[in-house]
This record gives structure tokens, C-alpha cells and sequence, in this order.
């Protein structure tokens, strides 16, 4: 259906457009259906069925890195009693979603985004698509919601281990894993010591899902803070039989939002009782398999991202003589394993390159503001999802210190809040006007010194000192401001349809509504 907005805006083929079907597409469009229900939307999805990274990676015991009542959505309760989940059960809470609220028939497909270009003569979006024989069409939106998260789905990070191809078994990186790999009796390597490695290793060794492996080794180069907890939440559980389940959720939910702000801020004031608390973790449930040097990071605590173990299974697989860890650095891989710098070797039938993945920012995808391509290094986030002078645009990139779903969740809302403006206001543009960049002073937000976050900061957006224009790490810092601050804040300037040639000879203050 087709919709005008505005005197001079041309007709859209949807009033907003999502790119990805993963859990921030998904939520935006709930969102929409529940805060501005008058709006038309399509999701476009590059892959054969949604959920995006619950649907990419398909290695032995993927599993939620945060607990669900916080990585599920603030309108839909998690009702299973695990509260650390596994990938299976998070698509069937994703899919449940879509078909209960109908929004599985908005959703296109097998169907890329190539190239997204902004007119402001018309005040609308032209988003190029590509779909799997390599056909071209488009589609315009009035406003462009990325949800297509921060992974490079194409391309991991590639080590480049020496001697590579020297060995004579298979090498396999997570995010492609064999639908059919047979690991029953062999000698496994993981490389790397992250969640993913943490997940992987008791997976291939755990009774429960068959033979097994004959032994796994994590090979790290740097240990890793670890945080052992129960999969399930036996407080939530408790409440969900003796409150109705959205108020058991709601109470959960903020319980965990609370111990989670608490932990992180406890990290960076008193990081040595953290560091103790964590230890002391783990040597209780190693008892004399605890070794410091592997359990021990030369950083602190939340610097990185912490390793959530769930009933310590990585643990238990070290007692059971299943697994072992190894911190050392590697020479070169061989035809029967790896040779480390130490000298010593370790015997593998497949090595499991676990070393971290690539981002990407935008999805990849080129975007063009009236011809001109976006290089989103050179413009700041303007309250954690829209971009310095760049219009009816906006993308979701999670909290590095606390559940992915958490942003979403409030980005989505806002963006709705901002629709709702425009409908009341008579506008069809909002665009976060910076006429000067330099009078702003940058932050590096990303603090983190995980090797993913480090690799990329040279292609992600700016950030200022101060809000608004910031990827702000505090979660319930912003859920208040999104939720309540008001929308007209002195940046954010609304509009509508104006020629292009003015648009970039002039200041970013967009042509007043009447």
C-alpha cells in the first residue's frame, strides 16, 4: 500500500523498511505493530529463515551469552524454565513471535540489500535488492531501520596460521559449521578462549549428546574471566508459579538489569573483588585441576566481555579428563596438529579455529545521502542509533556490557516515538543536525579491549564525550532519556521533502514545517 506524506513527499511502496530478521528486526517490528500500528512495514532477510545469528551459527551447544530475561523482548515473556538457553529454543521463541502477531508475512526472504540511497527531493529511500540468483529490484521507504547487527556474515576474522594448509585434517571456523561433521573418537583443538570456544568444548564432550570427542583441548593464547552460573533462574521460576508470567517476567527482568549494572560498575571501581570473586569461582569448582596460569587474564575484569559458563559444563568436562586447556602461543599448524612456540605439540583430527569474528558496520551495505556515499567513520551516533546529518536512518548495535535485546528494545521504541512526531507534526524528515563536527569532543566508547572490538574501531562511527551524540554503555541511563527525553531536543530537526542541490550547499538544519 502506498502512502504520501507531506506536500511534497513521493509515494513509498512501505513507510519503513527493516533490513534483517534477527532479534532487532523483529523487534522493531513488533514495536511498530504496538506504538505506531498506522505505519506500513516489510522486513527483507538475505537468508532462507529469520533469526539471523541464531540462525547462522549452527556449532555443537550455541547457546544465549546473557540470560533471556534480558536477551528476550520487554513484550514477550521467556517462559522456558532455562534461562541460559540454547539456540533451537531461541528460534522458537523468535518464530512464535512472527507468526502470533503476524509478522511473518512482512517478511522478504532471501533477499540482500545491495545499495540504499537517500533523496531529498522526494524524502524517501531506494533500496537496492538482491536475491539468490542474483537478480536486481528495489523498494522505497519513507525511514531505513538496520537490524542486521554487527557481524560480518560473509567473512570471520582469519588468523592466518602458519602452515595452514600443511594439515591433514579439517580445519573449521564456527560460523560455518558442517551440518554432517563427524567428531566421535577424534582429537579436537579449539583455538581461542571466548564464548564461543566456552561453548563448544563441553558440547563435544558431554555424554548427553552421544560418544563425543575422545578429548578437546582449548588452545589460548589469553585466558579468560569466566562467571559460573545456574542455567536456570530459580528466583524466576519461583515467581512464574505464583505470579501471573508477564509480572514474573517484568520483576525478573529488572532484578537481572540490576545485578548486571551492579557487577559491571563493581568491575570498574573495585576490579580486585571482582577478580577474587571469580577465582575463587573457579577454584572451588576445579578444586586441584585449578590452574592459575590458565585462569588467570592479565586484565581485569569486564574489560572484555565475561564468559558465561552455565552449570560450570566447561568445568566439568576438565574433570572428567574430556578436556584441557592450554595457554601458549602457536608456531605454525603441521600435518598432525599444531607445534607451539613453547615446543611442545598438540595431536589433532580437527582443528576448530574459534579466534573471533569480523564486524561490519551498516551491514555492508552502501549508503548514499543524495548521491554521496556514507563513510560512517566520519559521523557520529546520535543517541545510539541515528547518525550526524544523515536522515529517517537508524541501526541497532547492542551493549557490549549487558544483553543485546536491552537496546533494541529501547531503539525501537524511540524510533517509533520519533514516527509518531512526525505524524502529529506534519513532517517526513528528521535528521540529527551537526553543522560542525569539530566543536564536539570524541570518546572512544568502545573501552573494551576484546581483539573483535579493537580490529574495527577505525571503520565504526564516532562518539563524543557527552550525550546525545554517543553509543552510550549505560543501559538504564538510556532507557530513561529514550523513553521520556523529549524528542525536539534543539539536534534533532524535522522537515520535509527538499531539493537535493540545497540540501548539500546548506547547513544541515532541514527546510521547517508550516
Amino acid at each position: 500500500m502506498e502512502r504520501t506524506d507531506g506536500a511534497a513527499a513521493a509515494p513509498v511502496d512501505q513507510d519503513v523498511l527493516i533490513v534483517g530478521a534477527g532479534i532487532s528486526g523483529i523487534g522493531m517490528a513488533a514495536h511498530l505493530q504496538k506504538y505506531s500500528p498506522g505505519r506500513s512495514f516489510t522486513l527483507v532477510e538475505r537468508r532462507a529463515d529469520l533469526g539471523g545469528t541464531w540462525d547462522l551459527f549452527r556449532y555443537p551447544g550455541i547457546r544465549s551469552d546473557s540470560d533471556m530475561h534480558t536477551l528476550g523482548f520487554v513484550f514477550e515473556p521467556w517462559k522456558h524454565e532455562k534461562s541460559i538457553a540454547d539456540g533451537p529454543a531461541i528460534l522458537d521463541y523468535l518464530n512464535q513471535i512472527v507468526d502470533e502477531r503476524g509478522i511473518r508475512e512482512r517478511i522478504r526472504f532471501n533477499r540482500k540489500v545491495v545499495g540504499a540511497d537517500w533523496d531529498s527531493a522526494t524524502a524517501r529511500w531506494t533500496a537496492t535488492l538482491e536475491d539468490e540468483n542474483g537478480a536486481t529490484s528495489t523498494t522505497t521507504a519513507r525511514w531505513l531501520y538496520l537490524g542486521a547487527g554487527y557481524y560480518d556474515y560473509d567473512s570471520p576474522f582469519d588468523a592466518n596460521f602458519t602452515g595452514r594448509d600443511d594439515f591433514q585434517g579439517q580445519i573449521i571456523h564456527p560460523q560455518f559449521w558442517p551440518k554432517d561433521l563427524d567428531y566421535t573418537g577424534k582429537k579436537v583443538v579449539v583455538v581461542g578462549s571466548g564464548a564461543t570456544a566456552v561453548t563448544i568444548v563441553p558440547a563435544m564432550t558431554d555424554p548427553k549428546n552421544g560418544p563425543g570427542a575422545a578429548h578437546v583441548t582449548m588452545l589460548q593464547r589469553t585466558p579468560t574471566w569466566f562467571a559460573i552460573r545456574p542455567a536456570k533462574d530459580g528466583f524466576a521460576n519461583f515467581l512464574r508459579k505464583i505470579l501471573p508470567e508477564e509480572m514474573a517476567y517484568r520483576i525478573t527482568r529488572f532484578k537481572n538489569v540490576k545485578m548486571q549494572d551492579i557487577v559491571f560498575q563493581k568491575a570498574r571501581n573495585k576490579p580486585e573483588k571482582v577478580r577474587d570473586f571469580l577465582t575463587k569461582q573457579v577454584k572451588k569448582t576445579l578444586g586441584d585441576r585449578y590452574d592459575a596460569e590458565a585462569f588467570t587474564p592479565p586484565y581485569n575484569p569486564w574489560e572484555q566481555r565475561l564468559c558465561l559458563v552455565p552449570d560450570a559444563d566447561f568445568f566439568e568436562a576438565i574433570k572428567r579428563d574430556k578436556a584441557s586447556v592450554v595457554t601458549d602461543h602457536i608456531e605454525r599448524f603441521d600435518a598432525t596438529g599444531i607445534q607451539l612456540k613453547s615446543g611442545k605439540h598438540l595431536d589433532a583430527d580437527i582443528i576448530v579455529t574459534a579466534t573471533g569474528l569480523s564486524l561490519a558496520v551498516a551491514g555492508k551495505i552502501p549508503v548514499r545521502v543524495d548521491g554521496d556515499l556514507v563513510d560512517w567513520s566520519e559521523h557520529f551516533y546520535y543517541k545510539a542509533c541515528m547518525f550526524s546529518n544523515v536522515p529517517n536512518f537508524s541501526a541497532v548495535f547492542g551493549y557490549l556490557n549487558a544483553s543485546w535485546t536491552l537496546r533494541a528494545d529501547i531503539v525501537a521504541e524511540y524510533v517509533c516515538r520519533v514516527l509518531n512526531h512526525m505524524d502529529a507534526t506534519g513532517t517526513t524528515v528528521a535528521t540529527p543536525a551537526l553543522a560542525d563536527p569539530a566543536s564536539l569532543t570524541e570518546e572512544n566508547i568502545f573501552d573494551f579491549s576484546s581483539g573483535y572490538i579493537q580490529r574495527s574501531l577505525h571503520i565504526m562511527p564516532k562518539n563524543a564525550d557527552a550525550l546525545p551524540w554517543r553509543l552510550n554503555q549505560n543501559y538504564i541511563q538510556d532507557r530513561v532519556d529514550m523513553r521520556s527525553g523529549a524528542i525536539e531536543d534543539g539536534v534533532l530537526s524535522f522537515g520535509n521533502a527538499r531539493a537535493a542541490s540545497a540540501a548539500k550547499n546548506e547547513a544541515p538544519a532541514l527546510e521547517a514545517a508550516e
